[in-house]
This record gives C-alpha cells, structure tokens and sequence, in this order.
C-alpha cells in the first residue's frame, strides 16, 4: 500500500521547509524510521525518517526545491516490504530513528556490562547515526554492544564503553566527538568543516546558497542594521581553570562518561556575570527594554554548512556538571542535524568561540533580538609580566561586541570585568 511522505513541520513558526538532500533514489528500499532526506527551514536543518518501510517510488519535490508544510514530497510503496527478505548481511540493520539524548539520564544510568546479552535473530539493534558512524570506524559489530537506553538502544557511552573494554578489531583507540571547545594550550588549531572541492568549469563557477547560508547572511545583514555595534577585549588568565581541568579532567570523564572542555567554563563564568549585570541579558522593543528571567545562553557550533546556535535553557539554574552535559548533548545533535526548533530558540546570549580555529580575537555580531555576544579566543600560553618578572601563564582574548543603544561602554566593561574575575579566581569544584 503506498505511504505518502510529507514535508514535516518543524516548530509552530514554520510555514515551509526546504529539500537539500534525498538520501535515497527512486527504486531502492527503505526502512522505516530509516533517514529518508534532509530539510532546511529557517529554524534548523534535520534528517527525515521513513514513515514506512517498502521501496521509494516517487519523489515529487526536488533537492533545493521548498515547499510547504504537509506537502507530499515522495511516495513509498509497502508493496515493496514482501518483495524480498533481507539478506543475512542486513539481519541486524539498525532502526535509525532519531531520539534526542536526555542529558539527565547520564547521571541515573550506572554504568553495565559492555558486551550486550544474546540477541535474537533478526532482532533490530536500535542505536544512532552517530554510533553506527563511530561503529563504522571501529569495525564493531553493534549486535555485541549492550544497550542502556530506552528499549536496548545504544547509546554514544555504551559504544565507548565497550571500544574501552572490549578487544579491539581496528586498533583504533575511541576518539570521542568534542563539544565546541576553545582550543587547548600547546594543541593544534582544530580543523574546519571540510568543504566540497570546487570544480571550475569556466572563468567562474556559480553556486546558489544553501538555505543555512542565505538565512545567516539575512540575519547578520539584518542584525547590522538594527544594533549600534561596538565591541571590547579582554585578556583573561586561565591558570586556575588550566590546572584545574588538568587535574581532573580523566577523572570528570570517567565518573560522567564526557571530555572536559573549556566551554562550560565561559558559560558558567557568563551566567554568574548576567546575574551581576541583567541588562546583557535584556532585548529592546521600540523604546522599552526588555529584561529576561531566564538565562538561555546560546553555544555556536561550527556546520559543514553553515553555523548553528543551539541553546542551554536556565543555565543559571544548571551547576557545572549540568551545563557540561548540555553543552555536549546540543554540540553533538547539531552535527548529526537532530536538533528541534525548541532547541534553538529562545537564546538571551551566545558565546561563540572561533578559538577553536586558531583565532586570538574578533568582533561577532550579535544575534538578535539579544542585546550582546560573547566571542572567545584560542587559549595559548603567552609571556606576561609578574611582580616585575617575566612569566608563562595560560591565556585567553575574550571579545565582547554590545548594542550601545542600551548598554553603555562601562557597564559592558564592568561586565567583562566580572567574567574575568570569575575566571581568574575559579572556586567552584567540577567533581
């Protein structure tokens, strides 16, 4: 029986949605729940699952073509679903539908044994792109991993356990994905996205943008003429944040099953100074400013094809290990384009971070309706003078650009100067 495949609607905001990528062709098979295509809207850009299984027999909308919400975009044929049986290789397919980590659930969940109970044959193994990806790359067998998720699904942690644990097939050691972190001392610059190869067939070579690409520059155009940007520098010293994760950061990634990175640092350091200063946290609306209870600090993240600012709801009501968990849990869903609209909205300030790449400082423009962004340098260790001597120390440029409009230059310093402080004289334990 054919099943018609529509175009989803992301978020109440969204009236249309964009069709960048099938991940299928006509005539092939798909299972349910398998991704099926990619969309962009204005919001976020997310892979589609099948909402069946059989054989994709019509796709009505063509890549880069937007349409609205609840359009048909493709047909699949159930028929297909008896045509053949799958073949041993595909007994254990995994059921790929996407479910958003529950950041929570890390610090209920004890750890268990890494290699999974006896599976029945045919039994679907339900686990992520992401796992399966870093499967791929360890050359595991996924049927030999224990799930702890809901239903037996694997998560990232388990698939780590078990590399950690179990003999290894590949000799590859687990490399876990990073959260978006400012680059650490002595560490080379992180890679950027790596873009397709331009081919030129010509003097010039024509490339419409990508929905992502044409919202961004939308947005910052429309930022530019809404904001009287101006921007200030700070340079912060890290050694108790430096020796401090240095000390414990095998240890915080064995109790919580993540890296420590910097990041969570600037956020927490961030939120403690809006709480000082609430006007950073504020938005205008004609001649009324607009303070924010809650602190919804957004965390750039670097895309392939484009940037993405998911945010970290009530971050001033999260403690350290909670603002660590989320800052991960939204880093990694961004990259494998699993984020909700909910996810992305609602930001009062962002921070983001092209230390990652290697810069020392620049001066981001702010992402409206907020009032200021917070950018972060790469982390290097830097002659300073102390006490009259020439000393090593950690070091960091952080970059601030406010709207003038309502934020005066020495509250913005102040501001700065707060987080600062927070930094320099770290007290609060991340264990």
């Amino acid at each position: 029986m054919p099943t018609n495949v529509v175009m989803p609607q992301m978020g109440e905001s969204i009236a249309e949605g964009t069709v960048t990528r099938w991940m299928k062709k006509v005539g092939e098979r798909v299972e349910r729940d398998e991704p099926l295509f990619e969309i962009s809207t204005d919001k976020v850009d997310a892979e589609i699952p099948s909402p069946a299984a059989g054989v994709l027999a019509k796709i009505l909308v063509q890549e880069n073509e937007t349409v609205a919400v609840n359009t048909v975009v493709a047909v699949i044929d159930g028929e297909g679903a008896a045509v053949a049986a799958p073949a041993p290789a595909e007994a254990g397919r995994d059921d790929i539908k996407a479910e958003a980590p529950k950041a929570a659930a890390f610090a209920e969940t004890p750890r268990r044994a890494v290699l999974a109970p006896a599976r029945e044959p045919g039994e679907k193994v339900r686990s992520s792109p992401l796992v399966r990806r870093i499967a791929r790359e360890h050359n595991v067998d996924l049927a030999q991993v224990a799930g702890t998720g809901l239903g037996g699904r694997i998560s990232k942690k388990d698939i780590y356990a078990y590399l950690e644990h179990a003999p290894q097939t590949s000799g590859a050691s687990p490399a876990p994905a990073a959260a978006p972190a400012v680059t650490m001392p002595a560490q080379a610059p992180a890679r950027a996205p790596v873009a397709k190869k331009m081919v030129f067939t010509g003097p010039t070579n024509v490339v419409p943008m990508t929905p992502m690409r044409n919202q961004i520059a939308e947005h910052m155009l429309a930022s530019r003429r809404t904001s009287a940007h101006v921007s200030t520098v700070f340079e912060v010293e890290l050694t108790r944040v430096y020796n401090l994760r240095a000390q414990q950061a095998a240890e915080f990634e064995r109790r919580n099953g993540l890296k420590l990175s910097y990041t969570p640092f600037f956020v927490r350091a961030a939120v403690e100074a809006i709480k000082e200063f609430p006007i950073v946290n504020s938005s205008v609306d004609g001649t009324n400013i607009v303070y924010k209870r809650d602190v919804n600090i957004g965390v750039a993240v670097a895309l392939e094809t484009g940037l993405i600012v998911p945010v970290i709801k009530n971050a001033d009501e999260k403690n350290f290990l909670g603002i660590a968990r989320a800052v991960q849990d939204l880093a990694e869903r961004a990259r494998s384009k699993r984020l909700s609209v909910e996810d992305v909205e609602r930001g009062t300030f962002t921070i983001t971070n092209p230390g990652i790449f290697g810069s020392l400082f620049g001066t981001p423009i702010i992402h409206q309706p907020q009032v200021a962004i917070l950018g972060v340098g790469t982390i290097e260790k830097r002659p300073v003078v102390r006490d009259d001597a020439i000393a090593i120390r950690p070091m960091v440029y952080l970059m601030l650009s406010f709207d003038h409009r309502i934020i005066d230059g020495a509250v913005a310093d102040q501001f700065m100067a707060a987080i600062k402080s927070h930094l320099e004289n770290w007290e609060e334990p991340v264990l």
